[in-house]
């Protein structure tokens, strides 16, 4: 049990779920949604696929994570050890392979060029994750492009033109989504010279490129959807209007619980929207009454609307409790490890210390111009 907790803290629910989504949508984009095992030999590969990548990443940034994420990750924690961590990722990667040769060669040849660029991502000497503006388009080419084409590819061999247009716009609007989630890892990345696009050109930048994002990849994808209708271009359209105004709102620093409760809306707007995109494709091609697909994308719609606006206004539930593992001498900041590293209380401490300002131009090395 302790394992499986720690494999799902590793792989984070909602990235899952993200994947998942892909995945689906390229199986419907192919026109075989109601295929249940072809799609759970996809989402086998893809989640073997994740957990390589992301076993890499946590490898990579350990030290950024005791700052950044002090007390929630597997290694930072002493919940797993890095030769634990790298027969993980070695297994699982060999697990992607493998069943990606049962489904062609196009598939494997997808999932070989994934698990190369997320290792490139996170690993040196490549180590896109540090390289600015390369790491922002780097990352959503392995979450959006590897789990599409393997949902595609798992039920055709070839790729259409509205297969490739309906992928660019997920990775245009996946680009804006992952821009965002630097604003809580800021501190961590300035301190240890990970040259983000938020830590290399501020917040207003950031927002204002994002939203550029958002609405190119709406856009390209409503251009490219198969049958689509008015309820679909209506309810994709709010969604992105919903996004546009958290990313205004976000371009003012608020101070970190509020930008963690916008960011933590326009997720789920950004979920919301290929729910959207897979339920209209997936009626499409089982041949849904019109009521029945209205109904739907109706409901969706609305879910999505409610949740966001919720998370909006009262921000994600506090995760700022102290373990029950934490003895005595951690609390103590005068005590440390043998080793010399910070105990997790005391980066903890540090963590919080160090979130008064979540904007880049008041962090160390940076010129606050006036």
């Amino acid at each position: 049990m302790t394992r499986l907790r720690m494999v799902l803290l590793l792989a984070r629910p909602a990235v899952i779920w993200l994947l998942v989504m892909f995945t689906a949508t390229g199986l419907a984009q192919a026109g075989r949604p109601e295929d249940a095992f072809l799609l759970g030999r996809a989402l086998v590969i893809v989640i073997a696929f994740l957990l390589s990548s992301v076993a890499w990443n946590d490898l990579a940034d350990e030290p950024i994570d005791r700052v950044n994420l002090p007390g929630q990750r597997p290694l930072t924690t002493g919940a797993a050890t890095r030769g634990e961590f790298v027969a993980l990722s070695v297994g699982s990667a060999v697990i992607a392979l493998g069943v990606s040769a049962t489904l062609g060669w196009p598939v494997l040849a997808v999932t070989c060029c994934g698990l190369a660029v997320s290792a490139g991502y996170s690993l040196r000497p490549v180590r896109l994750a540090g390289r600015g503006a390369v790491a922002s388009l780097a990352l959503p080419a392995c979450y959006v492009a590897t789990p599409y084409l393997i949902g595609v590819l798992s039920a055709r061999r070839g790729l259409s033109g509205a297969d490739l247009g309906l992928a660019s716009g997920l990775y245009l609007g996946f680009i804006g989504r992952i821009l965002l989630k630097d604003f809580r890892d800021v501190r961590g990345d300035a301190l240890f010279g990970k040259r983000t696009f938020l830590v290399r050109h501020g917040r207003v930048p950031t927002c204002t490129f994002s939203a550029m994002c958002w609405a190119a990849g709406t856009g390209v994808i409503l251009l490219a959807s198969h049958h689509r209708t008015l309820l679909l271009i209506a309810t994709e359209t709010a969604c992105l209007a919903g996004a546009l105004t958290i990313l205004r709102a976000l371009a003012t620093d608020g101070g970190p619980r509020r930008d963690e409760a916008l960011i933590s809306a326009s997720a789920i707007i950004g979920r919301g929207m290929i729910l959207l995109l897979l339920a209209h494709l997936s009626m499409t091609a089982a041949r849904w009454p019109q009521l029945g697909h209205t109904a739907v994308l109706a409901l969706l719609f609305l879910a999505t609307a409610g949740q966001a606006a919720g998370m909006a206004w009262h921000g994600p539930a506090s995760r700022l409790t102290v373990p029950a593992w934490l003895g005595e001498a951690d609390t103590d900041p005068g005590l440390a490890r043998r080793d010399g590293t910070a105990t997790p209380a005391q980066a903890a401490a540090v963590a919080v210390s160090m979130t008064v300002s979540t904007d880049p131009a008041t962090l160390p090395g940076r010129r606050v111009p006036g």
